[in-house]
């Protein structure tokens, strides 16, 4: 790349919590943030808000009227947009791009009305609109009285990543000078949580970690669903209040040899963190933000995939699955705010299940992974901004 991306804001409300610096906090913690949950009556390992973003979604749904029949996905990136924004330090209605894309959608509606229409064989006349994916960068777009194009899309668990490849294209093809991008889920629903519970890969909880996340040797199937949104503020060259620059970006998708695992090797992440690797030694990575659902075939895959990119000189590898669960389409987005807070601390944020792991003294190089259901895998390379202000000076 011969133009590089900053990232000039982030927001995102998760089990993290609501902001950098509380992110940050909740990463120096120790603990995981899963719990064991009652939704409509079924018992549920999961990952949710934290009681203050809950209480503000549930407040923008009271300040609100036009809010009040609007999806927890898209109210949370609602909340996460403004505050990426304010980070970002530009002014809500100046001229820029919102491509925020969901894996499942408006699960909590699409689940309320399509029982009310088995109860009643009547549908709500809000549940067309109020359930579309596009309601999410529409609605963000509405509350931010933007100007500029508003995409959504959903590219399945590396839809947020998805977006932020969208927003560089826009960027450089001088279509739109600026992009947020990211992604929001909402997936602790009945019928969502039962999907999944159907692939048997859910974690059934009987551990001190109930997502077992990059443990290569777990026996049993660990993942876990979390809710979240997560976006970021693009624009284009080094700017001055920048918190990564986008170095690199790889994807590839590969045929399936499963309706929803990738091959052993992994080769569509072998194919992207390749391309993502082609103007850096892979000796200058110091980190690896793993998408690691916490699956056995998963984690497996992917791990081998990182084996044969780099062979005997691997980098430091985490994720934060373990801690928060799988947030789907905002998982990607998540990871980059992980790195981030990485770059920040100058400190490497462990992975409690990885053993015999040395830290490594400067975060200088940060390599993203994401991958979804249809072996869509996407690698960004991101570096920390006090590179370019070590040159500079």
């Amino acid at each position: 790349m011969d133009r590089k991306i900053s990232i000039s804001g982030i927001g995102s409300l998760s089990a993290l919590g609501v902001d950098l610096d509380e992110v940050i906090q909740s990463y120096k913690d120790p603990a995981h943030r899963l719990s064991n949950q009652r939704i409509e009556g079924i018992s549920s390992i999961v990952g949710p808000l934290t009681n203050s973003a809950q209480a503000m979604i549930d407040e923008i749904r009271r300040s609100n009227k036009l809010y009040r029949h609007l999806d927890q996905s898209v109210l949370a990136a609602i909340l996460a947009a403004r505050s990426c924004i304010k980070m970002s330090g530009w002014a809500p209605n100046q001229s820029f791009g919102i491509n925020i894309g969901s894996s499942r959608g408006a699960t909590e509606l699409f689940e309320k009305y399509h029982q009310t229409f088995l109860e009643s064989g009547q549908s709500s006349h809000l549940s067309s609109p109020t359930t579309t994916l596009g309601n999410i960068s529409s609605w963000v777009s509405n509350d931010l009285n933007h100007e500029g194009p508003e995409i959504s899309h959903s590219i399945t668990c590396s839809t947020a990543l998805h977006a932020l490849l969208n927003g560089m294209a826009w960027i450089r093809s001088g279509m739109a000078d600026k992009f947020i991008v990211g992604g929001s889920e909402a997936p602790l629903t009945p019928f969502t949580l039962s999907q999944m519970k159907a692939l048997r890969i859910y974690s059934d909880g009987d551990s001190s970690y109930p997502c077992r996340s990059l443990d290569i040797t777990k026996k049993e199937n660990s993942m876990v669903l979390g809710e979240a949104a997560s976006v970021a503020c693009l624009e284009l060259g080094i700017s001055n209040h920048a918190l990564a620059i986008v170095e690199d970006v790889g994807y590839a998708t590969e045929p399936l040899e499963h309706g929803v695992s990738i091959s052993s090797n992994a080769v569509c992440f072998q194919k992207s963190m390749q391309m993502a690797l082609k103007h850096t030694d892979p000796a200058d990575v110091d980190v690896i933000i793993m998408h690691a659902p916490g699956t056995i075939k998963g984690d497996l895959a992917e791990w081998n995939a990182i084996k044969e990119t780099f062979n005997n000189r691997l980098p430091s590898i985490t994720s934060n699955k373990w801690k928060i669960g799988h947030t789907l389409a905002a998982s990607g987005m998540l990871s980059v705010e992980m790195a981030i807070c990485m770059f920040r601390m100058n400190q490497f944020i462990i992975n409690p299940l990885v053993e015999h792991q040395i830290a490594p003294e400067n975060i200088r190089k940060v390599l993203v992974n994401a991958v979804g259901f249809g072996g869509n895998a996407v690698s960004i390379l991101l570096s920390s901004p006090n590179l370019y202000l070590i040159n500079n000076n």
